[in-house]
């Protein structure tokens, strides 16, 4: 299996999972042209989508999925308090009412040869979930968009050979920025986002010799930069209390514009 980031970052959120047979996009939250191309780098089209997971009904992660819905008839899988925010939202069009498939965290389902596992997180979403995907012996994660992670989470992204985790802001930066004080408020808060500290621990948690790759996504644009998140992680597993270093692991940074590289797992 592989993972492509298309794009990641509070303006726009787009993940490529697959393998040679299975396709998969993990939300769509760019325009149409921007996650079309993307795609075209890896020498394929929306069209060879066998599915849209959507991870929650924020507008960085879907409004793009109304063009791409009609266009290519691409299935849409969701929980079901995601696929209801989803259809009150007028300014992403008619979905044909087909294309959607709801799911439960916790319930596992296949997309032709790979099984997905959602499990629940943290955010201020109808029914958020994050999906780590599994084929054979090899798994991949995604989380983000999570204020806070326990027991749970960490037990989700157990195991994995690639991760894709967020760590969107900078503490200091925030607290010292330009947001309104609600806003703040809500980043930090538990159903928020990981701030590049507590990505840092809750990586630390889930480091194993097996995990091969680790991209750091959802920056935010205001209130971090790439350097800042990826030394800050590094740091984190610097400190932790166990055996790894950061240097027993390739870290990259997932762009907010840019396709990332294609990690396999």
């Amino acid at each position: 299996m592989n993972l492509c980031s298309i794009c990641s970052g509070s303006s726009g959120n787009c993940i490529y999972v697959g393998d040679s047979s299975t396709h998969i996009m993990v939300d769509a939250g760019a325009s149409g042209k921007k996650m079309e191309s993307g795609i075209n780098e890896m020498e394929l089209s929306i069209k060879d989508m066998d599915a849209i997971l959507i991870t929650h009904e924020h507008s960085d992660h879907i409004k793009g999925l109304g063009v791409v819905a009609r266009k290519y008839g691409v299935p849409i899988y969701a929980t079901t308090g995601t696929i209801e925010a989803i259809k009150e939202m007028k300014q992403l069009g008619k979905i044909p009412e087909e294309l959607f498939h709801e799911i439960k965290a916790d319930q596992d389902f296949f997309i032709k040869d790979i099984m997905i596992k959602p499990f629940e997180i943290s955010h201020d979403a109808a029914e958020p979930v994050g999906y780590r995907f599994e084929k054979g012996d090899r798994a991949i994660g995604i989380a983000t968009d999570l204020g806070e992670y326990t027991d749970y989470t960490v037990d989700k992204l157990s195991g994995l050979d690639v991760l894709l985790l967020e760590a969107n802001h900078d503490i200091h930066m925030l607290q010292v920025g330009s947001y309104p004080y609600y806003l703040k408020q809500r980043i930090l808060g538990r159903k928020g986002h990981l701030s590049n500290e507590t990505s840092g621990q809750l990586l630390s948690k889930i480091l194993h010799d097996g995990l091969k790759t680790v991209l750091l996504g959802h920056l935010s644009k205001e209130n971090n930069y790439e350097q800042l998140a990826y030394e800050t992680v590094r740091l984190e597993i610097a400190m932790a209390d166990n055996k790894y270093k950061p240097d027993d692991f390739p870290i990259y940074v997932a762009g907010r514009e840019r396709n990332s590289l294609l990690v396999t797992a």
